[in-house]
């Protein structure tokens, strides 16, 4: 343990305590394919009654027009914002017919790529914005990977802890935005070394349907009638047949200040990629992508792990940050646990609390090109071998197995666990890890391996597998009350969302062409301004 680790566990205690950390916001993030009884994609519209994609805040779509994204708001208690969650699926429900909705992180039953239908924002210049960025994404990618779905955790610490920290660090001379800013890239760096602890124990994908690779062969092994399977993968979905870009690869990410991590982004929208410009942004009047550049967009870069600030109308996401720091974070490599209705439960976001903070407090040093390499490998060996109680993980002073890492990782977050705890009589981040560490040894105890024993046992295919779980949530979700104020809540949203929808198309008074080119010359200029400052 750190001089650094000690002293700042030691400088927290007090405030820790009083009840510090049950200060932490969270906001939950969901996607969820939408298939008809028979475990296939549908085709049908995103219900009216749901609301608009473009503007409802809570009920909204991801890439496809099938695919549904609940937005929790922000919370302190976990527990509010998985009732939370669970409402807007209640609600869902009461409009969804036959349909299901999908409890897999990998995509149900397939027929090609058109048969994933991307999402319509309507005739306004902002959602047809958010129609050919996914235009571009079809081209660049396919429409097949953008039906995957996972589980965005947003995670931000409350003032009072960078208060203490900066204290404890002696760091009074730096700004609290600089400060805070480059503590949770210090964070970013720990999670980008240790993400595959999240990986093996979430990881909920060791399947797919033959459908999703269109003939590919992927070195997995026939299943049944329609499945290919892993004996050993924890997550398929964040392996190199889920959201994998050689194009991004290039970046070189990892994440070593907020100011490299601007930069090398916005090198990647300004910077033009000769196979996106054969295929051409505007032909015969039809938008094909946003431009012809490494990235389309901020949005379009993928990663574990990301820093977010809320930007205002007239920001980019990397402006909001360059301007105001870094107000949060997003984990993005969690797969759908396919063995509770909401895809996530108690017992993982109190682990997840706890691996943050240890992530935060523990020394971080900046990531070298080498270690960089070595990151990615380590993570491309869990994400496929997670479950194979041979595999060893790459480190600098040599090999070690997976196993004995994780007990080192569970000892070294031990006291972290505790130190949240110290307000608490429940002892939640304790139990957490208390229960989750029988999986080190027991990787057919984890989501990929029970659902991996599952199928082998009944010789299910994976749809079918999946298709039963969507019937007993659907089930749980009709047996289960829906709080009344929030039912209420929801029902407001849809008229006000679908007039907010319709005073922003009768709002614009200029062409897509011209829209869209001021949208970059403004985000040019603000960069600018901001640089200058």
């Amino acid at each position: 343990m750190s001089e650094q680790f000690t002293r700042r566990i030691d400088g927290l205690s007090a405030p820790a305590q009083q009840g510090l950390f049950g200060r932490i916001r969270r906001g939950i993030e969901k996607e969820g394919l939408r298939v008809d009884s028979q475990g296939r994609i549908v085709a049908t519209p995103h219900p009216h009654a749901l609301g608009s994609k473009l503007t409802h805040p809570y009920i909204t779509t991801d890439y496809s027009e099938s695919l549904l994204e609940y937005i929790t708001p922000v919370f302190s208690r976990p527990s509010d914002a998985l009732a939370f969650l669970g409402d807007l699926h209640r609600y869902s429900y009461r409009y969804l017919g036959q349909e299901l909705i999908w409890p897999s992180s990998m995509p149900a039953e397939l027929d090609g790529n058109d048969s994933v239908p991307i999402a319509d924002y309507g005739n306004s210049n902002v959602g047809t914005m958010k129609r050919v960025y996914r235009n571009g994404l079809d081209m660049r990618y396919g429409r097949i990977m953008q039906s995957i779905a996972g589980i965005h955790y947003n995670f931000s610490l409350p003032d009072e802890l960078w208060t203490h920290l900066q204290e404890i660090d002696g760091q009074q001379d730096v700004s609290p935005q600089a400060f805070r800013s480059r503590a949770y890239f210090d964070l970013i760096r720990n999670f980008r070394r240790n993400s595959w602890v999240l990986m093996y124990l979430f990881g909920a994908s060791p399947a797919v349907d033959r459908s999703f690779l269109e003939g590919r062969d992927a070195g997995l092994l026939p299943h049944g009638k329609q499945t290919l399977l892993s004996d050993t993968a924890s997550t398929l979905r964040m392996s190199d047949l889920g959201y994998q870009n050689k194009v991004q690869s290039q970046l070189r990410i990892c994440f070593n200040s907020l100011e490299n991590y601007i930069g090398t982004l916005r090198h990647a929208i300004v910077t033009p990629w000769p196979d996106y410009e054969r295929e051409g942004v505007e032909v015969d009047g039809q938008w094909r992508q946003l431009n012809a550049n490494m990235l389309q967009i901020e949005n379009e870069y993928y990663s574990d792990i990301r820093p977010k600030r809320v930007a205002r109308h007239d920001e980019t996401p990397t402006q909001a940050m360059e301007s105001r720091g870094v107000e949060y974070i997003e984990v993005r490599c969690l797969d759908i646990n396919p063995f509770t209705p909401l895809g996530i439960d108690e017992q993982q976001i109190h682990f997840i609390d706890t691996f943050l903070v240890w992530c935060l407090l523990s020394p971080s040093p900046w990531i070298s090109d080498k270690e960089c390499d070595r990151l990615d490998d380590n993570r491309a060996h869990v994400v496929r071998s997670g479950r194979d109680a041979s595999l060893k993980l790459s480190f600098a002073q040599g090999d070690r197995p997976l196993a004995e890492c994780l007990e080192e990782i569970f000892e070294a977050m031990a006291p972290i666990a505790e130190l949240m705890d110290s307000a608490d009589d429940d002892g939640a981040h304790q139990k957490s890890l208390a229960g989750l560490r029988e999986l080190i040894h027991h990787p057919e105890k984890t989501p990929a391996g029970r659902m991996h024993q599952q199928m082998r046992d009944s010789g299910s295919d994976f749809v079918t597998w999946s298709l039963e779980r969507a019937r007993e949530h659907a089930r749980w979700f009709a047996d289960t009350p829906m709080d009344p104020a929030r039912d209420t809540l929801l029902g407001q949203l849809v008229e006000t969302s679908h007039q907010q929808q319709r005073e922003t198309e009768e709002g614009d008074d200029i062409d897509f062409s011209t829209f869209l080119q001021r949208y970059f010359e403004h985000a040019r200029r603000l960069k600018v301004n901001s640089g200058a400052q």
